[in-house]
């Protein structure tokens, strides 16, 4: 699956093209690499994003297309 889809999906960022954004601006480092939106995402990647000041560190637990809002967070945990 490709990064900006997964982050929307996970609802770690609101909006896709929002996504797209952040990673085309070098926000999104991609296991400790600047991240492409188009960039595949698999199981045990660790993805760091930058908000202004604050960054969050997750790790890919899992893939998955489609989520509920309920279950979108157990496809990654926290670092």
């Amino acid at each position: 699956m490709r990064l900006d889809k997964y982050l929307k999906v996970t609802r770690l960022i609101k909006r896709r093209t929002v996504a797209n954004e952040a990673c085309d601006a070098g926000r999104v480092l991609q296991n400790g690499k600047p991240a492409r939106a188009s960039s595949p995402v698999k199981a045990g990647d660790r993805l760091e994003i930058l908000f202004g000041t604050k960054s969050v560190q997750v790790e890919v637990l899992d893939v998955k297309e489609t989520v509920k809002k309920d279950e979108a967070q157990s496809l990654f945990r926290y670092i």
